[in-house]
């Protein structure tokens, strides 16, 4: 489980932090803070996106 985790991570959370930051930058908001704190919370929705994705193709 722990590496198919890894795995599909590896791809979602760039994924989901990019939109996140094209999200931020969307907003107006192009200074450093914002950026990262949209790319952060990008990355912690890919690890929950992950965490579901790796669960149902262990299941499957």
């Amino acid at each position: 489980m722990t590496r198919l985790f890894l795995l599909i991570f590896s791809i979602t959370g760039v994924t989901c932090a990019g939109i996140g930051v094209v999200i931020a930058l969307t907003i107006g908001q192009d200074t450093l803070q914002p950026i990262l704190i949209w790319a952060a919370s990008g990355s912690l929705v890919g690890i929950a996106a992950s965490w579901v994705i790796a669960r149902k193709l262990i299941d499957a």
